[in-house]
């Protein structure tokens, strides 16, 4: 049985990045900051409005397992693209990062995801994702060997929008859990949350998930309260482990009674929010999995999310394991 530090599941996705101003925004009904889904019509209209685009493989779950190969880790990835340019795009993005991907392509219609990103001038991120062949994850996707031979696995909570991906997240943390391993998920947004949020807590309350990523705006819209601190006392007693960003104000790390404070990684200028919280679940995870205290963890994971911040782009252009050892953490 092949063994994995991380097994990352999630919707794989061609990101098409630009700029724009906050009007652009205005005139295009666009939710500043959340991950609007779009149908094809709207996904092209939009697609006609950009300005000069990147594209780049992204997807929350496949940049974080991009993210743990950059740190030296092992790292699989289950998702779906469909057998068109895009979808080979993906495949050779995400092979060439060094993670095992072998979820078959589907054969035709839908096409492979996209997801439109307007970044404005504060480096806010607000993503227009046209699912595509994402939808079709299903059970019949799940690689037994992979999901018994991760030491974690790792679903973003925007897999709960495709129906059959639920079923493919239940098994694989069944057969996790049955060979002793363990299960995490990141809330993905606050949009997310509150369409999901009795699924999420029963998620984490039946011990299906026992590691869960968020943010300060995701905590507090999965408790329904205004209070971060209400809000970490809550997800104290649901969940095994917490870890909770707070954007420059660094992030928060729970376990028990224990309190972990996280410093920001001091950054020289804010270009591009994408990516952030998928960087620091990666180099989280990758020192979690190679059994360092969860102070280190934090700061592996701080590390990463401050240097995707400081590019255009999803997926860090830096050798994460080097930047980790030239800041001293490895």
């Amino acid at each position: 049985m092949p063994e994995y530090d991380v097994l990352c599941i999630g919707n794989a996705i061609v990101d098409i990045i630009a700029q724009c101003d906050e009007a652009f925004l205005e005139t295009n009904g666009i939710i500043k900051g959340a991950m609007n889904l779009i149908d094809t019509r709207r996904a092209e209209l939009l697609y006609s409005r950009m300005g000069p685009a990147i594209e780049a493989s992204g997807g929350s779950a496949g940049n974080t397992a991009a993210g743990v190969a950059s740190f030296g880790g092992s790292a699989a990835f289950f998702g779906k693209v469909s057998n068109d340019a895009l979808g080979e795009i993906y495949t050779h993005d995400i092979h060439a990062q060094g993670v095992a991907f072998d979820t078959r392509p589907l054969q035709g219609e839908p096409p492979t995801a996209r997801s439109m990103i307007f970044v404005t001038p504060d480096g806010e991120r607000s993503m227009n994702t046209y699912l595509g062949a994402c939808i079709e994850l299903g059970p019949e996707d799940v690689e037994a060997d992979k999901a018994a031979g991760a030491k974690v696995t790792y679903f973003e909570g925007y897999l709960w929008d495709p129906p059959r991906a639920k079923e493919a997240i239940r098994q694989t943390a069944r057969l996790a859990h049955a060979a002793g391993r363990e299960v995490s998920m990141t809330l993905s947004d606050s949009f997310c949350v509150d369409r999901y949020r009795d699924e999420f807590l029963d998620l984490m309350r039946s011990g299906t998930v026992d590691i869960v990523f968020a943010n300060s705006h995701e905590i507090k819209s999965l408790y329904q309260t205004a209070s971060f601190e209400d809000a970490l006392a809550a997800i104290r007693k649901d969940c095994k482990i917490a870890a909770v960003t707070r954007s420059e104000r660094g992030s928060v790390i729970v376990r028990g009674n224990d309190t972990v404070t996280i410093k920001a990684t001091e950054i020289r200028e804010l270009v591009d929010t994408t990516g952030a919280g998928d960087l620091y679940a990666a180099g989280f995870l990758y020192g979690y999995t190679a059994g360092r205290s969860l102070q280190d963890c934090g700061d592996l994971g701080s590390l990463a999310a401050g240097l995707v911040i400081q590019q255009i782009g999803p997926r860090p252009r830096q050798n994460l394991r080097r930047e980790a050892e030239q800041a001293g953490l490895l």
